[in-house]
């Protein structure tokens, strides 16, 4: 018989479930070698019941914690016994892309696997054919990294150590791989240990609780939703283009709203493309779960009865539900953020007040790297305006959450010399009306790297403007993708190495981004140095 648990009983243990959730996440940083994990933040941590249902989250990555169920999903396919850690990465069997690496951990205090402890990290680098694992010309996935099934990193309590070696041996830097995934092995155990402690202190309760603290997040977004207009609401928005070419790649949504359910379905999307922008379907979901949790109460628990009253749907084989081999690992970063807009844009008339005006459309990436090193990040950009506010200038938008890697940590760990971040000026043409609100400005970020390294970011061709909502400015999505100094398509003579040490530059206005990478010449001093 299921213990009745009163308001005040289940906000205590929910709170202590959201806690150890946290914990986890302060292991994995405080463990973890590589910046992406300790200065960015780039990791989720979670706990999930024995039936694979989330229960409680960090506040860690959007696009990471709405992908966790469907890992936890292929792991419990693989018969999970006490004492094992599973590994995986592969983004059709529960990952996004290749190097987010997520190890799944079974909760067994006594005889029965009562959860599941969860932690998933963007790792610098997994292999593949260009340092960061995110090469902007891939056509197939095998060529972005090495790919991981579920499969036991720990079996029974003993290491693997032959799963160990292969995966060193097909990654750059492989002590700083080693180092990273000792620290979720480690957040994974404090995970397991704090739940266990939770079951002896309160028992049955506990358990009543994962199923009880679901239901109450249910019944909030549900009561959120009915505030809505049912109604049928499409939109549509494009990809331009996916690293092979710049046609332009629609993105077509339909939002259904029924009284408490909402129905997400990209019928009429493009099918899947040669490049690397496709996204498999955990990332679509993920979005959409971001857009719902904007659009509805921020203080409803995050669980999995806060998805439960909304249904995702792609058709097979289209960019937001690849077949393999397809490449993905632009998908997770670039055409997620482009679904977040679409999916917002198709409530704009339904929610007005709810929903911002479209943003940056992109996370920024940057990857530098060579032969034993690789340095990846995000970088803020500008987001777009609200009913009642100007959109805040320099911040993460949409589907990440990081933080800047400081100078400090980029000249300790890399062979480089970092410049300072300081928002660029806001770019206005005129004041705007009083009744709209504006965009917002973006950053630059100037460096020089010591050693020959490859360096760009992964494929974004100059685009159109993003949509306004009601009159009030977006942030244009222009940006252009980093050249060395004399490219010929550039109008120059290419006279530099493909790789070489030198300089690179990388401004994000509000309106989008800019990289120039440029090599040092003798007696020039193009960007200063820090």
């Amino acid at each position: 018989m299921t213990p009745d648990l009163d308001a005040v009983e289940l906000e205590i243990l929910r709170n202590q479930l959201e806690s150890v959730a946290e914990e986890m996440g302060e292991v994995l940083v405080r463990g973890a070698f590589s910046p992406n994990i300790t200065e960015r933040l780039d990791c989720s941590t979670a706990l999930f019941d024995a039936a694979g249902r989330l229960v409680a989250q960090a506040e860690h990555i959007p696009v990471h914690l709405g992908a966790m169920p469907e890992a936890v999903d292929a792991v419990r396919d693989e018969g999970p016994a006490p004492g094992d850690v599973f590994i995986l990465n592969d983004p059709f069997e529960g990952g996004t892309h290749l190097p987010d690496v997520t190890l799944v951990s079974p909760i067994v205090p006594h005889d029965d696997v009562v959860g599941y402890a969860v932690s998933r990290a963007h790792h610098a680098d997994v292999g593949g054919m260009a340092p960061g694992s995110m090469p902007a010309g891939a056509r197939e996935i095998h060529q972005e990294g090495v790919r991981i099934p579920p499969l036991r990193l720990v079996a029974d309590g003993e290491r693997q150590d032959g799963v160990w070696d292969l995966l060193a041996a097909n990654v750059r830097n492989p002590a700083e791989r080693r180092a990273d995934l000792r620290a979720q092995v480690a957040a994974n155990e404090r995970g397991a240990e704090r739940v266990g402690e939770l079951l002896d202190d309160h028992g049955d309760r506990l358990l009543a609780a994962f199923a009880a603290v679901r239901e109450y997040s249910r019944n909030r977004v549900e009561a959120e939703l009915e505030e809505i207009p049912d109604g049928t609401y499409p939109a549509s928005d494009v990809m331009e283009g996916d690293g092979v070419t710049d046609a332009d790649i629609p993105i077509e949504v339909t939002v259904t709203v029924e009284g408490a359910h909402l129905d997400v379905d990209f019928a009429g999307t493009a099918p899947q493309v040669d490049g690397n922008v496709n996204a498999p379907l955990s990332v679509a979901k993920s979005a959409v779960y971001y857009v719902v949790r904007c659009v509805t109460d921020p203080d409803v628990p995050p669980n999995q009865g806060c998805y439960d009253p909304v249904s995702v749907h792609a058709p097979p084989g289209s960019l937001l539900n690849p077949a393999p081999p397809a490449a993905v690992v632009g998908g997770n970063v670039e055409t997620s953020q482009r679904v977040t807009d679409v999916v917002f844009r198709a409530l704009a008339d339904a929610a007005p007040e709810r929903v911002p005006a479209a943003g940056q459309g992109t996370m920024n990436n940057l990857i530098v790297g060579g032969p034993s090193f690789s340095y990846y990040e995000t970088i803020g950009g500008g987001m777009g305006a609200t009913s009642d506010a100007d959109g805040p200038s320099g911040i993460q938008v949409g589907m990440t959450n990081t933080l800047n890697t400081p100078v400090e940590a980029l000249e300790a760990a890399y062979p480089s010399r970092r410049g300072v971040q300081s928002p660029a000026r806001k770019r206005r043409r005129g004041r705007p009306p009083r009744r709209r609100r504006t965009r917002a400005g973006g950053q630059r970020r100037d460096g020089r790297h010591r050693l020959p390294a490859d360096r760009a970011p992964p494929p974004r061709p100059v685009g159109p403007r993003g949509r306004g909502r009601r009159g009030h400015r977006p942030q244009r999505r222009r940006r252009r993708a980093g050249r060395r100094e004399g490219d010929p398509r550039r109008g120059g003579r290419d006279d530099s190495p493909g790789r070489d040490a030198g300089w690179w530059r990388i401004r994000r206005r509000g309106r989008g981004r800019r990289l120039v990478s440029r090599r040092r010449v003798s007696g020039a001093n193009p960007v200063s140095e820090w």
